[in-house]
């Protein structure tokens, strides 16, 4: 019997060119054979999955049985098939799989993607659920995640990221997302204005319902909200996606209780020992969050980078809180050349050298991509 785990590993990760209708067609072969619950879909730059598991966590409080797919993961596949409180076992997810192959012929599954292949997992898995929160990748209106019909979009805080596949302007980077919007549109704080004004466009031409998170909840809701982040210790950039969380369970008309949201996902700017914290954010929106939070805290930057981010600024954008950056080697295709790294680091008068370990004199921040996380995990056995 074929394993998932060995089919999606014979499928590659990444590709330089996408076929827009390559998860279209497939969806239309099988969509009147799956049973879809009500699905929350979620569109931004950063925020979805942290955003998403508050929600997650609060509809399983709520007495709802839910799923929430996110990505990418750090250590396990199992990471982005959350069931009703815990990762998806791989019997469950063997299962799935054998679902979706018996939807599809041989030549379709073979030609979809990583992500859309596990997309089409997802909806297998969680096809005996009240609600399924669902995270885009890294686009919107051309996701796979957007082929399904939505209940409720939330929009997390968009940026400039994945220049190369959406656009090189804020304003093009959320039309392509926003596209993605379903009937009911909750919008979380937005960094830039025109973000604002492109959901409005965008929301009229639709018909949809255009909602703000900051107008949706009553001084005693966030007064709740506030007390729950710091029971929990959240940074400011997630008290912010606690906020949206609860603005969605509003607007579905489910019960609000502050204290039935979680903890946040794992890395998301976790302390994960007295001296270490570790994030998996990627992009120059990512920095400049944990920059505020450091406030005038020095640490040793434990980083690398995918060739493909602005890895300049974000580097500029800790600049003033890094006191020396370690460089950790990474197992993935799109990792930066070591030299072009090392240039830039020179170019910004950052001392640097290689990450050989944790020292318990210093502190750290370990942070650039999921796989600077992985690789910092499997080096030091810390998490």
């Amino acid at each position: 019997m074929l394993k998932y785990a060995e089919f999606l590993d014979a499928k590659p990760l990444y590709y330089d060119k996408i076929d827009l209708e390559r998860m279209p067609r497939a969806w239309a072969l099988v969509a009147s054979r799956v049973t879809l619950p009500k699905i929350v879909h979620l569109v931004g730059t950063n925020g979805k999955g942290t955003t998403g598991r508050f929600l997650a966590s609060a509809l399983l409080h709520a007495g709802q049985s839910v799923g929430h797919y996110t990505s990418p993961h750090i250590l396990r596949f199992n990471e982005r098939l959350w069931l009703n409180g815990s990762d998806a076992t791989d019997a469950q997810l063997q299962s799935a799989f054998e679902k979706v192959m018996g939807w599809l012929d041989a030549e379709t599954a073979d030609a979809l993607s990583y992500f859309e292949f596990t997309t089409l997992m997802a909806a297998a898995l969680y096809e005996s659920c009240d609600y399924v929160v669902m995270e885009a990748g890294l686009g919107g209106e051309f996701d796979a995640t957007a082929v399904f019909p939505k209940t409720l979009t939330l929009v997390t805080p968009i940026d400039l990221d994945h220049q190369a596949f959406l656009g090189d302007t804020i304003e093009s980077i959320a039309a392509t997302k926003l596209r993605a919007m379903g009937p009911t549109v909750i919008l979380g704080l937005q960094p830039h204005e025109v973000v604002y004004r492109v959901a409005e466009a965008i929301a009229a031409e639709r018909g949809a319902t255009l909602l703000r998170c900051e107008r949706l909840l009553d001084d005693n809701a966030i007064m709740a909200l506030q007390k729950r982040a710091e029971e929990l210790g959240l940074p400011a950039y997630l008290r912010d996606n606690l906020q949206l969380a609860a603005s969605a369970l509003q607007v579905l008309g489910l019960p609000f209780d502050a204290e039935s949201f979680s903890a946040p996902l794992f890395g998301r700017l976790s302390r994960i020992a007295p001296n270490v914290w570790l994030d998996v954010g990627h992009n120059v929106l990512a920095a400049r969050a944990i920059a505020r939070e450091l406030g005038a805290q020095k640490v040793l930057l434990v980083y690398n980078s995918y060739g493909d981010k602005d890895y300049a600024a974000i580097l500029a954008a800790l600049r003033e809180n890094i006191e020396r950056v370690e460089l950790i080697e990474v197992q993935s295709e799109r990792a930066a050349a070591r030299d072009a790294l090392v240039g830039t680091l020179e170019a910004l008068d950052i001392p640097y050298g290689s990450f050989e370990g944790v020292q318990a004199r210093n502190m750290y921040l370990v942070f650039g991509s999921f796989s600077v996380v992985e690789a910092f995990i499997k080096m030091t056995g810390l998490k």
